[in-house]
């Protein structure tokens, strides 16, 4: 489908418009205008296989959609969104909110490894439906028999007769559809309060059990807001392009939530197709105008990894307006090497953005201003340790430094630095990050305690505890580690990503950002000790006197920069370290895990 020529900029200007009010705006203002794209990558040699709906068709399906869940639930009960990637998630989701029924973005069972977090998920939002298309149906259903699940309905949302609902002719992607849609409940169309439950974030659990973030839809339309002030600077020539998981919440929010708020297009693909081949990714972000994406820093480290340099000059980046980088610590050096890798494809030196976000602000925080480079900041060591930022001076010498990426300012919302004291640190002290604003999710689905406690309802101030650690340096976020993840020997805080860093560093065997570093009771009983489980390289098969060089070069070099005692290094081979569903390690189930001496005898 072609692209008509923007005639509005904005969206519907009432403060409580839902996303689907600004959905109905694009479709009745842009009907024929491309809104989503999905391109699928069957083989090898495919250049990739486009498949795009208008505002109008995108508006039809979702109402289709809307109207068989009418059917098998009422507004208030749960719709699980177990799809793979593409137009059908996107029209099953925004369906959901039509409906006013809430929408629990998940994944199929077909991603591997994470079975048993799919079936607690679905124990946990007890659905009253769960959106599928054809050719999964089959394995939903076994999935949901095998696991004792109870057994609801399951819609294939590929299957639904998609009517017009006024618009007059529309695109509807080329795929027929063999099963008409039952007429709606009689009545008025549910129409959601801002305060209403749109949709269940459910976190990663990289460091507990996942728990279900309650978002409304005044919380995601504020969020996409703050996402379109952050990074978008002219929406009339804006594409995002995003093969983050659209059950992640950087990938709902910027994929789905702000295009439809914007009223600007989005590519999809899936997340196995950037991992099979991140040229992929490289050559999308090329195709279009004013390219906005996002990933996590591994991803970065992954695209020079893989992509050869005589790979380079076929690409052009020169159009890419804003990569973000988020969801895990931002690397200086990860930065640099993609920036150097790909200079001489026209990419400009300032497109990329350290930022930092949660699930349970929707997702986006804090974001570094656009055209500026990027802001690294040499910390010293020491005094990091003791809970300070004091920056590395050319008086230092030779002393320890960490890097510390600058993530910008809080957009759209309040930001406090807090110490366990509960007192707000001053600038260039080190404590828990809290937030306020329009984006802050409601609390968790069913944990009222752990809302409490988190949250901060009803305790007179309702500030965001984030669980992560951060101070505040020239106005700007630093964000050190997560409070639950900080290794605490002789009262010195460790951030493990520190120390995965410098055993990458010295260890060639290791699989850049596929370790985990934690701490364990010490065999006396007093203090902690550091352990480390790493995955050796995929083309490397370590002998017990390679693992034992290995973890002689990292009790010495923890010790010199860290001052901590080795207690263990495990190799492990690839794909043993656990990790979310959204790709992070999970330094939580890595330490159960080796408790529960799941990786052999030490």
């Amino acid at each position: 489908m072609t692209s008509g020529a923007p005639t509005n900029s904005a969206g519907p200007a009432a403060d409580e418009a839902s996303l689907t009010d600004h959905l109905r705006h694009w479709a009745e203002l842009r009907p024929q205008q491309r809104a989503f794209s999905h391109v699928a990558f069957p083989d090898s040699s495919c250049g990739g296989l486009h498949r795009t709906l208008g505002w109008r068709a995108l508006h039809a399906r979702a109402r289709a959609v809307a109207a068989r869940l009418a059917t098998v639930a009422s507004p208030g009960e749960r719709a699980a969104l177990v799809l793979p990637q593409g137009l059908d998630y996107v029209a099953g989701f925004l369906g959901c909110l039509y409906a006013g029924v809430i929408a629990v973005p998940l994944f199929g069972p077909e991603l591997p490894g994470h079975g048993d977090r799919l079936a607690a998920v679905l124990a946990d939002c007890e659905p009253a439906c769960l959106l599928a298309d054809f050719g999964t149906t089959p394995a939903i259903r076994a999935f949901v028999r095998d696991h004792g699940l109870p057994d609801v309905p399951v819609i294939p949302v590929d299957q639904l007769t998609v009517q017009r609902h006024g618009f007059g002719a529309y695109d509807d992607g080329g795929r027929a559809r063999s099963r008409p849609v039952p007429g709606p409940r009689s009545g008025p169309e549910p129409r959601p309060r801002p305060d209403d439950v749109a949709y269940l974030q459910y976190t990663s659990g990289s460091t507990r059990s996942p728990a279900g973030v309650m978002i409304s839809h005044a919380n995601v339309v504020a969020n996409a807001r703050q996402a379109l002030d952050a990074f978008v600077a002219d929406p009339r020539t804006s594409t995002t392009v995003g093969w983050l998981p659209l059950f992640h919440d950087m990938g709902l929010v910027l994929s789905i939530a702000a295009p439809v708020v914007g009223g600007f297009p989005s590519v999809l693909m899936d997340p196995a197709d950037f991992l099979r081949d991140p040229a992929r990714w490289l050559r999308l972000l090329g195709s279009y105008e004013g390219t906005i994406s996002a990933a996590p820093n591994f991803a970065y480290d992954y695209c020079v990894a893989r992509t050869a340099p005589e790979d380079v000059g076929e690409l052009r980046l020169e159009r890419v307006r804003v990569l973000i980088n988020g969801s895990e610590p931002v690397r200086a050096g990860t930065v640099e090497r993609f920036r150097r890798a790909f200079a001489p494809a026209g990419l400009d030196a300032t497109a990329h953005c350290p930022a930092y976000g949660l699930a349970e602000a929707t997702v986006f925080v804090t974001a570094s201003p656009l055209d500026e480079p990027l802001a690294a900041v040499a910390c010293r060591a020491d005094a990091l340790a003791e809970g300070r930022v004091e920056v590395v001076t050319t008086d230092d010498g030779h002393t320890e430094s960490t890097v510390l990426v600058s993530c910008g300012t809080p957009v759209g919302q309040e930001l406090r630095i807090v110490g366990p004291d509960g007192g707000v640190r001053p600038a260039g002290h080190v404590g828990e990050i809290q937030l306020r604003g329009p984006n802050i999710g409601l609390g968790y689905w069913k944990q009222a305690g752990l809302t409490a406690e988190t949250f901060g309802f009803g305790a007179g101030e309702d500030w965001l505890r984030t669980g992560d650690l951060g101070a505040l340096h020239e106005g700007r976020l630093l964000v050190t580690g997560r409070l639950k993840d900080v290794l605490v020997v002789d009262g010195r805080n460790h951030y493990p990503q520190d120390i995965e860093e410098t055993v990458q560093s010295v260890v060639p065997l290791v699989r850049r950002d596929h370790l985990a570093a934690f701490g364990v009771t010490r065999p006396d009983a007093v203090g902690e000790e550091l352990v480390v489980v790493a995955e050796h390289r995929r083309d490397a098969d370590p002998t017990a006197d390679d693992s034992r060089g290995a973890e002689r070069a990292v009790r010495a070099a923890v010790s010199a920069r860290h001052g901590l005692r080795l207690g263990a290094l495990l190799l492990v081979p690839p794909g043993s370290v656990p990790r979310t569903s959204s790709g992070k390690v999970s330094r939580a189930a890595t330490r159960k895990r080796f408790l529960d001496a799941g990786f052999g005898p030490r």
